[in-house]
């Protein structure tokens, strides 16, 4: 059966989007396949692309992890679908997802935001299994100590302050924590290295996919988790191996935004 998809990147955060139209949902055996880079097409994520549940959406969609394993949220892939809809600049879509409602626009810059959820620090919102909840919080893991905050985005981040991304142990320490007891369901991993109060430096180990050029919701938690510790400002420039970010959050009770480019890479079709 052929299916056509696009091949779309954000800040070298990958995507394949597929239309449901009238296919069934791919199995988890089908997404790892298409997902790998030697024998299928490639991909950190699929999105999967629904008919809006809710009339004020213009699109329902689904993230799917190169391990076939379902993600809450994709802060890149959100604006990636976004730019597939195609707005004129300036002009709000809304992008509907299991975890709710998030607008997002096409900038005149040809950027593209998305506002996601209001940020949760609550160690119940990953979940993260701890008997106090008053960050940082400590672990300990083969490879020694570790302390970070944590804080969810629609989906489970923990987030590290290193001296210096380039030497932070992201390796050996992102997939240790990604898969600790106390976090059940899983965690993303980000490594930040404080520039200055409006400029981080990023890495993130992914939960079921491992380093990635960037990620859309790492950069927004490292940021929040920055604030919310008092050492970042409004507005911060996140600089991912992939690219130059955007991250804005005004603070409690408020959406985090997220803005930078989001690209077709190409079309094609695929024979399931």
């Amino acid at each position: 059966m052929p299916v056509s998809f696009t091949k779309m990147q954000g800040f070298g955060n990958d995507f394949v989007v597929i239309r449901a139209d009238n296919h069934e949902l791919l199995s988890a055996d089908r997404i790892r396949a298409l997902g790998n880079r030697r024998t299928g097409i490639g991909f950190d994520q699929l999105l999967w692309l629904e008919p809006p549940r809710d009339s004020g959406a213009d699109v329902y969609y689904r993230i799917f992890n190169a391990d076939g394993s379902e993600a809450e949220q994709c802060g890149n892939g959100a604006r990636c679908i976004a730019r597939f809809l195609n707005p004129e600049p300036g002009r709000e879509v809304v992008l509907e997802h299991p975890g709710g409602l998030s607008p997002a626009r096409l900038e005149a810059d040809g950027n593209v935001s998305v506002a996601l959820c209001e940020p949760d620090f609550r160690p119940a919102a990953l979940p993260f299994l701890t008997e106090a909840e008053t960050p940082p919080y400590r672990v300990d893991t083969e490879a020694g100590p570790a302390e970070f905050g944590i804080v969810s985005i629609g989906n489970p981040h923990a987030v590290l302050q290193v001296e210096n991304v380039d030497t932070a142990p992201v390796a050996a320490l992102g997939p240790l924590l990604e898969s600790h007891a106390q976090f059940p369901n899983r965690a993303n991993i980000g490594f930040m290295q404080i520039v200055a109060a409006d400029r981080i430096r990023l890495r993130v180990f992914e939960r079921g996919v491992g380093e990635t050029q960037a990620c859309g919701t790492g950069a927004c938690a490292a940021v929040v988790v920055g604030r919310n510790a008092g050492i970042l400002a409004e507005q911060v420039q996140v600089d991912l191996p992939g690219g130059q970010a955007i991250v804005r959050w005004n603070g409690p009770g408020t959406p985090v935004w997220l803005t930078g480019e989001a690209k077709t890479v190409y079309e094609g079709t695929v024979n399931l």
